[in-house]
């Protein structure tokens, strides 16, 4: 078996700031990778930001990676990781939330099994006929980002300046240790959610940032099935406009909870092949 790329989509949160985004897809390997928003300026591994940084060494190392367990190919891509970063960064962090850091989710094709691997909240979706299994980390992972945003609502939600107190809430959370994300150092893959699903030529993979998956977790446009039917009537350039005509219509973040009135959104629509 092998996977067939359908459509992808990746937009910038913001037409002027670089998209931390980056997904690819092989013969037998898929992924999609988030890069976890700076939150002070470059300096650390020099001009570029820490999360374009992360996002694109980790992109390589998955394009790169050779044959093996999911599991396997995670681990040397923390590895390459960890590696460079100590190659190229320029000085120590200012605290732990300066280290780069992303969510990523990857799937790889075994003899009709399907493995998946993940750290963060990137999502995925696997149709097979009329049954739809939703993959990766759970809903109330997001519900609490949401919670924690509509927390600190009265300091300014959604402005590209953050306010003082929003960003000293995102700097503590980040600088939370044993995270379960992908960063640079040694014990990154200890917290790796993995799971395996049977799956046949026919069956459509839909992988999505959280920027992306807000249309099924936050914006309740659709659920699982609901965006599977309408990325195959519509395709994912359509949803891609109608997820940020929501945000546009709540720049504020009044509606809908949310640090950023738009976050970076990629998504990859597979198919898997005989």
């Amino acid at each position: 078996m092998h996977f067939d790329l359908i459509q992808s989509v990746s937009l910038a949160g913001v037409f002027s700031v670089p998209n931390d985004d980056r997904a690819g897809v092989t013969n037998a390997l898929a992924w999609v990778i988030d890069g976890a928003t700076d939150l002070g300026p470059p300096g650390l591994l020099g001009m570029q930001g820490g999360a374009a940084w992360l996002a694109s060494e980790a992109h390589t190392a998955f394009t790169a990676a050779a044959d093996g367990s999911l599991s396997h190919i995670c681990g040397d891509v923390a590895a390459r990781l960890e590696a460079m970063y100590d190659a190229t960064r320029c000085r120590d962090p200012i605290d732990r939330w300066e280290l780069p850091m992303a969510s990523f989710l990857a799937v790889r094709l075994a003899a009709g099994t399907l493995e998946c691997a993940w750290l963060g909240d990137c999502a995925a979706i696997l149709r097979q006929g009329d049954r739809v299994v939703r993959l990766g980390p759970p809903q109330q992972e997001k519900d609490a980002e949401v919670e924690r945003a509509a927390r600190l609502a009265h300091h300014g939600l959604g402005s590209p300046k953050r306010s003082l107190p929003i960003l000293e809430e995102l700097r503590a959370s980040r600088s939370v240790p044993n995270k379960r994300i992908l960063g640079v150092e040694a014990q990154t893959m200890a917290h790796l959610g993995t799971t395996t699903a049977a799956c046949a030529p026919g069956d459509d993979l839909l992988l999505m940032s959280d920027g992306f998956s807000t249309l099924i977790d936050s914006y309740d446009v659709f659920d699982e099935i609901g965006l599977m039917e309408a990325m195959e009537t519509l395709g994912l350039a359509a949803l891609a406009i109608r997820l940020r005509e929501i945000e546009a219509n709540d720049a504020a973040c009044e509606r809908f909870p949310r640090f950023k009135a738009s976050d970076d959104a990629t998504a990859l629509w597979l198919r898997v092949g005989g």
